[in-house]
């Protein structure tokens, strides 16, 4: 299963600046007044070889405060069903307030491992007050101070232990997620798909309660095909679509091989559809971009590239990605998508052998090498695939440190062009022979 922490808590008290602590960001705008945060944040983190999903559940709602306080609410209860664990943030400079009374009282009767940060503590003075916070009864407190660091360490030494081991399971049938903002048509290409009504589909975002997980077996092709409309109905709970999609959305990334990103073809690529691209990009899983509701858009013979292009242009460097442009209602290339994600799932696990790798890739270092670096040239003597859950190659040369970056991606585009590694992020490294 994924790992994911969840940052919980009233507004100001540091949620954003741990957030950036942690992913090693600065994607959160952070500043000193309550509700800065207008948009969930997601990222990944990784310690001491553990990787994770850190979320941040801020989160800006105009109203009264009382509906600022259900917002608060609602974000908490949906932290504790879908994270592994839970971080609830705290100010020492303010102490308890009746919000963070809540929250906690909200977090005692949860089942996930919850653990009380306590911000600001800048200096060993504030170690006495924070002491404050044991009463909440949530056991042990991490004084810490997100801005600086301190303590940040201590904390994820303890929630790492919390995290379950993702097995490499062998044999298993490929997973193919179907990903996107609500209302793209993610549970009618499903539908679509499979020749029935297994999922409810209605045109208001959101409709779909849970992931839906689904053996395909037709036509040739055989996988699990999962559905991350994702957002479940609480009887205490209103309804929160974009957090649980996010929540969903994250999960089922980090579960799959192959993520099917869809996009609504009347609206474009938005940052929503670039921030999931992203993530699948940083999780190494492979990527097809499907751009659904194709029958509604006016067309010449330039309209498919022209939109293409824009769409490479926002989801660079990672470009080499196949996209489809179908229309689920008139069932245009519908199947397509099968087998894009499924060529996308054999480039994911391919191996390229080593005698191969090196007659190709070789010459080409020869004829264009790296360029000289204080007067000392990169010898390239020796190439192999390293196993890992992409492609990833090791470069072995005499001055490794010496290679920048626009050379990596020189190899890496000569990898691309003479293996076909389309819709997969691969992986170079150089190392000392």
């Amino acid at each position: 299963m994924s790992n994911i922490i969840a940052i919980v808590g009233r507004p100001n008290v540091g949620k954003s600046t741990l957030y950036n602590r942690l992913t090693e960001s600065q994607r959160a705008i952070v500043d000193d007044y309550s509700g800065v945060t207008r948009d969930r944040h997601y990222g990944q983190g990784e310690w001491t070889n553990r990787t994770f999903t850190v979320i941040d559940t801020g989160g800006y709602v105009h109203g009264s405060e009382d509906v600022f306080e259900a917002a608060i609410r609602e974000q908490v209860l949906i932290a504790i069903e879908e994270a592994s664990v839970i971080l609830f943030m705290v100010d020492v400079t303010t102490g308890i307030t009746d919000l963070d009374d809540e929250v906690a009282d909200l977090l005692r009767r949860s089942k996930k491992p919850v653990f009380v940060v306590v911000n600001k503590v800048d200096h060993a003075l504030l170690q006495n007050d924070a002491s404050i916070f044991y009463s909440f009864g949530l056991g042990e407190i991490y004084p810490l101070s997100s801005a600086s660091g301190s303590g940040t360490g201590e904390l994820l030494d303890e929630v790492v232990k919390h995290f379950e081991d993702i097995p490499e399971e062998e044999g298993q049938l490929p997973k193919y997620a179907i990903v996107g903002r609500p209302n793209v048509g993610k549970s009618s290409l499903i539908n679509a798909l499979i020749g029935k009504e297994r999922n409810i589909v209605t045109d208001i975002a959101g409709t779909t309660r849970d992931s839906i997980r689904i053996h395909y077996n037709q036509y040739g092709h055989d996988f699990m095909l999962i559905d991350t409309a994702g957002l479940r109905r609480k009887a205490k709970v209103k309804e929160n679509i974009e957090f649980y999609s996010v929540m969903r959305t994250i999960k089922a990334i980090e579960e799959a091989d192959v993520i099917l990103l869809m996009l609504d073809a009347t609206e474009g690529i938005e940052s929503q559809d670039i921030n999931i691209f992203h993530l699948a990009e940083k999780n190494k899983k492979g990527v097809v971009i499907l751009v659904n509701k194709w029958d509604l858009i006016d067309k010449n013979n330039k309209t498919s590239t022209v939109f293409e292009e824009e769409i490479r242009q926002k989801i660079a460097p990672f470009t080499d990605v196949p996209i489809v442009f179908i229309s689920v209602i008139e069932k245009q290339r519908i199947f397509k998508t099968i087998e894009a994600a499924a060529k996308v799932y054999e480039n994911k696990i391919k191996k390229i052998p080593t005698s191969k790798l090196n007659d190709v890739m070789l010459p080409i270092i020869e004829n264009f090498p790296p360029p000289a670096t204080k007067g000392k040239y990169i010898k390239v003597k020796y190439i192999t695939q390293v196993s890992g859950r992409v492609p990833m190659f090791a470069f072995f040369c005499n001055l490794p440190q010496y290679v920048k970056e626009p050379y990596r991606r020189f190899v890496e585009n000569k990898l691309r062009e003479n293996f076909n590694f389309e819709g997969v992020p691969i992986q170079v490294f150089f190392r000392q022979k």
